[in-house]
């Protein structure tokens, strides 16, 4: 583990459109920015709340892009996602 108490990592779709699948199927909705949400359309990916993740992983299974990845199962290559994820929601908050 990271330290970070984030149990799934988003990280950057190669695809042309951000999938949304997985928004819709978080049982706890900590998948942000939703597509009514403001700064939906200015995002490369979207970022799962660290704080906010109950690890069920039904947004693992629900990505097509399979860009959603549990953080113990993150390729070394994309762990730098974990901090992005996190540091997406301290920009956030107030």
């Amino acid at each position: 583990m990271s330290g970070i108490p984030a149990r799934t990592t988003a990280s950057a779709s190669t695809a042309a459109v951000i999938a949304t699948s997985c928004v819709e199927v978080c049982p706890v909705g900590c998948i942000h920015p939703t597509p009514d949400e403001p700064g939906f359309a200015l995002v490369d990916q979207l970022y799962i709340d660290p704080e906010e993740c109950i690890d069920c992983d039904a947004c693992v299974e629900a990505c097509p892009a399979e860009a959603i990845t549990a953080e113990d199962q993150v390729p070394d290559g994309w762990r730098h996602y974990i901090q992005i994820n996190a540091d997406y929601y301290k920009q956030q908050k107030p």
